[in-house]
């Protein structure tokens, strides 16, 4: 029996995931091909390189005072073991050009469609606007672990040409053979990528109340600002476990032995929590949006 389209209920069953997969395939391939994409992405390979040359010209007066935990820690231990330098390139990049990397591509999801008068005619497909906007945000999710890979693997890389490489001894005073150290290194990186998907579904949110990407983008940099200041105040400390940024740099936890799991795993909850009301807020404009270009 078919339907009245013409297609019988079960091909048209088979093939709406693949419609979704050639969707989210043309998205992935437009995100990669944009010149300002491959350039964010090289730079923040680039930057890891950086750290790992200044720590290896001024490792000799660093000292050897070791510190009790934290991004310090991390930095001190690098001239020790070349994996540490992927731990402390996220340190770093976690705080703010990895959060621009992400906002940049996110926040210009929507609002860049509309901004060119494309997004008119990519509803004007079948595609349907629930669809559309989950492509959008599975594909900013896909730039995020790009993101987050090119960092891991040019740290990892530099790392090991820079530093001795071994066995590693953990802020906690453990030692675990190399090989689980890189797969540690995996887990902060899965981490740190869910950490960008929540902020992907801030700017994704933002980018459907404006036709001007550059207002999505610097509102969810604001966002990141605001809540990393509101993070360093003592007065605060109440409402720091609900910001975002607050979670971002809990991957030390991978650090200690065993595994500080619960900290990460709070982070990762509040990390969803974002997902899904950023989420519901894009999906509520989204499809109550009247598009007008």
């Amino acid at each position: 029996m078919s339907t009245v389209s013409g297609a019988p209920p079960l091909a048209r069953a088979v093939g709406a995931p693949r419609a979704w997969l050639r969707l989210l395939g043309s998205e992935i391939g437009l995100i990669f091909r944009r010149p300002r994409n491959i350039a964010m992405l090289a730079v923040l390979a680039v930057i890891p390189a950086l750290i790992g040359a200044a720590l290896r010209m001024f490792s000799g007066s660093m000292g050897g005072e070791g510190g009790a935990g934290g991004g310090s820690a991390i930095f001190e231990q690098v001239a020790g073991n070349g994996l540490f330098l992927t731990f402390a390139a996220f340190s770093v990049l976690v705080q703010l050009l990895l959060p621009v990397t992400v906002a940049v591509v996110a926040g210009d999801s929507i609002a860049g469609e509309a901004g060119i008068g494309t997004l008119r005619y990519l509803l004007a497909a079948p595609a349907g606007r629930t669809r559309l906007l989950a492509v959008k945000y599975a594909g900013a999710v896909v730039f995020c672990l790009a993101a987050v890979a090119a960092v891991a693997l040019s740290a990892l890389l530099v790392g090991l040409l820079l530093f001795p490489a071994g066995p590693i001894t953990l802020l906690s005073g453990g030692t675990i053979p190399f090989l689980d150290g890189v797969l540690r290194i995996g887990v902060v990186a899965l981490y740190v990528t869910a950490g960008m998907a929540a902020l992907a579904a801030v700017a994704l949110a933002l980018s459907t109340f404006t036709e001007v990407s550059v207002g999505a983008i610097a509102s969810t940099v604001v966002v990141v600002i605001v809540s990393q200041l509101l993070g360093v105040i003592p007065q605060l400390s109440a409402i720091q476990p609900y910001l975002l940024t607050h979670w971002w740099s809990g991957f030390d936890g991978v650090l200690r032995d065993p595994v500080a799991t619960g900290e990460m795993g709070q982070g990762l909850l509040v990390f969803a929590a974002y997902v899904v009301v950023f989420g519901s807020v894009a999906w509520a404009r989204f499809t109550g949006k009247d598009i007008t270009a």
